[in-house]
């Protein structure tokens, strides 16, 4: 079930747009949209709509990660208050 297959990717590699996960584990994009939509709706998961540009070109997209997950902060300097 590929629900189960997209989870999987996730808690491996993070946070993904559904087009990256579609290429790496070599399903269509809607059923990784539908298994995402249904893991979301399960708590499994959070998503967002995102809009990336390419070349000027408008690349719209839903992007997840597993529920609970905050990526590391980036290193350097933090802002003063």
């Amino acid at each position: 079930m590929p629900t189960h297959l997209v989870l999987q990717h996730l808690k491996k590699h993070g946070q993904l747009l559904d087009s990256e996960i579609s290429a790496s584990i070599k399903i269509s994009i809607e059923q990784v949209r539908l298994s995402i939509d249904e893991l979301s709706s399960q708590g499994e998961i959070s998503q967002c709509n995102v809009t990336k540009y390419s070349n000027g070109k408008p690349i719209t997209g839903v992007q997840c990660r597993i529920s609970g997950y905050y990526p590391p902060a980036a290193p350097g300097r933090k802002p003063s208050k």
